[in-house]
């Protein structure tokens, strides 16, 4: 079943054999009555700073200022995050797994990342309200780097001290 939030979101749900409700909330499957869940909503107020420090939090990452002033965050020197970068307001792009890219590509304030999606990368945009809460943006962002980690050789995660597998 899917339904729209009290924000106006529409989650996927799955009812269990047992009646209970999860909620998959981008590539995290959440019960519905659990604290988790309740934790996943709100309005996105995340500034650029805000961002940036949770970008530099991430293991070996570096940014760099480029593209008409957005900030770009690689892992590897493969972007997994750019802040800003977005038709004249706040924009936080990130790569996603093919499953979180067909769910969130049609909900309001998100949608597939210009250039990125147009040439076949699964990168969704958060644009505009009322798209992630902050908490779901940056559970996203920190899905975003793992994904792009994984998608380097292993010498090299090796040569990072990155162990994802």
């Amino acid at each position: 079943m899917a339904g729209p939030s009290r924000e106006g979101r529409t989650r996927r749900a799955l009812r269990r054999p047992d009646n209970s409700i999860w909620i998959l909330c981008g590539s995290f499957l959440r019960k519905r009555s659990s604290p988790a869940f309740r934790s996943f909503r709100g309005n996105v107020d995340l500034t650029y700073e805000e961002f940036n420090a949770f970008c530099q939090s991430l293991p070996v990452t570096t940014h760099v200022v480029q593209w008409g002033g957005s900030h770009v965050w690689k892992v590897g020197g493969k972007v997994f995050a750019i802040g800003g970068w977005s038709d004249g307001g706040v924009g936080f792009t990130f790569k996603v797994s093919d499953l979180s890219y067909e769910i969130l590509k049609s909900q309001p304030g998100l949608r597939p990342a210009p250039y990125f999606a147009s040439r076949g990368m699964k990168w969704i945009q958060h644009y505009q309200e009322p798209g992630l809460s902050d908490d779901e943006l940056r559970a996203y962002l920190q899905e975003s780097h793992r994904i792009v980690s994984l998608g380097l050789s292993k010498k090299k995660r090796r040569e990072l001290g990155l162990d994802l597998d």
